[in-house]
């Protein structure tokens, strides 16, 4: 469908509209009283969203490529059906955040506007992973940020996933960053070759961080000090939270991150990774659910 067919199906007055970020790349565009967005249909990646008078809360690289079939660095990129590195030849965080999804709804309620995209198994993605399944991404933009990836099986045997959102937060200096919700938390440390540790008080970030925090549900707060707010992360469905920075060694090894831009991101990702799996008996569904505030 193209821009122009889908302002035509989807638009809401002076509140939502398409446009095209690149060639045959369509983002929805949301402004109201209370926050912006955008909104990239390849992926049903959240690009940006700021809230009204405060800093954007989420990071895109300046490097992003937008390009069908390539995942864009920063905003709030899809990992489903599994989270991290894929079996030989199937690719890392799966197969959606790469793919085209298609509208399914757009909505202005009290609480802001609603977006639906969903995807459906087809003949190219039976080929990567052999399931029939319905995926949604229902994104409600307001004076909160609300994102539910529900999946669905809509076949006859049962399947296991792990899955995430890999939000990307934009802060104003990693060195005065931390953030607090995890003590007390069992994590694997991929930096030290998935080594168990138990966090001591705050995370904090004096070099690359990639750490799987497990069996966890607590609400996490990213204490942003050089821009003197606290980013809130609430979630649902989710047992797992990874906390990343690149850092400057790994920051070189991405072409789509600029020289230092490590300095004014950090991950907080709503998952269930590792053993937190989660098995979906057929024609049931389980929805994974961050609801992200600035306070």
């Amino acid at each position: 469908m193209s821009v122009n067919e889908l302002n035509q199906k989807f638009a809401i007055a002076n509140v939502l509209n398409f446009v095209e970020a690149a060639a045959d790349v369509p983002v929805i565009e949301i402004k109201t009283a209370d926050a912006s967005a955008r909104i990239a249909l390849i992926g049903a990646q959240v690009l940006e969203w700021q809230p009204a008078g405060a800093e954007p809360v989420l990071w895109v690289s300046r490097a992003a490529v937008y390009q069908v079939g390539k995942g864009v660095r920063g905003g709030v990129p899809i990992c489903w059906p599994w989270f991290g590195a894929g079996e030989a030849g199937k690719p890392a965080h799966g197969f959606v955040r790469t793919r085209m999804w298609q509208v399914r709804s757009t909505t202005q309620t009290a609480d802001g506007v609603v977006v639906t995209l969903g995807i459906a198994d087809n003949a190219e993605t039976r080929a990567i992973w052999d399931y029939a399944f319905d995926l949604e991404m229902i994104v409600t933009v307001g004076k909160t940020l609300t994102m539910a990836l529900v999946t669905k099986n809509t076949g006859d045997v049962p399947f296991t996933i792990t899955d995430a959102l890999h939000t990307y937060f934009h802060i104003g200096d990693i060195a005065q960053t931390i953030v607090q919700g995890l003590d007390g938390t069992k994590y694997l440390d991929k930096v030290l070759d998935f080594t168990e540790h138990t966090q001591q008080g705050d995370v904090i970030f004096s070099g690359e961080t990639d750490r799987v925090y497990v069996d966890t549900k607590a609400t996490c707060v990213i204490n942003d000090t050089a821009q003197s707010r606290g980013i809130h992360i609430a979630k649902s469905g989710s047992d797992t939270t990874v906390v990343w920075n690149p850092w400057i060694e790994k920051e070189k090894g991405f072409a789509d991150m600029a020289a230092g831009e490590y300095q004014q991101m950090v991950c907080v990702e709503t998952c269930n990774a590792a053993d937190d799996k989660i098995t979906i008996a057929p024609k049931q569904m389980h929805s994974l659910v961050a609801v992200v505030s600035v306070g």
